[in-house]
């Protein structure tokens, strides 16, 4: 039996699980008004799948957009395989959720934002946290921008901390 509750790591369940539910909602009906997403993840994880040429022109972490264009929208416990498009050039990418550092959906000022593999193992060897999800970031929208196409800016929360 545990010693204790290990809150950061269900939190971090929690947020993953979050992350497919939105994606299967996003298979099954689409992309509902201006939602759309930008998803950082670590093309280093092991499970991850994607094109070589992709692999080499982001060897270490990719941002991924799906907006407009994507196909294929497969979502399973474990990750979710998309296509999506590259210069034209359509690339299927399977996504575990373990990898994912970061999900935004600036359309609504969403966004959370995961340590890293790495950062888990210094948390390991220093205390308890480890797997502790990072606080969830929001996103600031200018309202007279909301049509128009912009780049996410991903805010901390903590500057608005007392």
């Amino acid at each position: 039996m545990p010693h204790s509750i290990d809150y950061g790591k269900l939190m971090h369940r929690a947020m993953r699980g979050l992350i497919q539910e939105v994606l299967c909602s996003v298979r099954d009906n689409g992309l509902p008004g201006a939602h759309h997403f930008f998803i950082t993840f670590e093309t280093t994880h092991p499970d991850a799948e994607l094109a070589d040429w992709l692999r080499e022109r982001y060897p270490s972490e990719m941002t991924v957009v799906m907006q407009h264009w994507f196909d294929d929208l497969d979502v399973t416990d474990e990750g979710f395989t998309v296509t999506l498009n590259f210069g034209d050039s359509p690339e299927t990418l399977y996504i575990p959720y373990d990898a994912i550092q970061t999900f935004v959906d600036p359309s609504v000022e969403f966004g959370l934002r995961f340590e890293s593999q790495d950062d888990d193992e210094e948390d390991e060897d220093n205390d308890d946290s480890a797997g502790e999800p990072e606080e969830a970031d929001s996103v600031e929208v200018d309202e007279d921008d909301v049509a128009k196409p912009r780049d996410a800016e991903v805010v901390s929360l903590d500057s608005f901390r007392k």
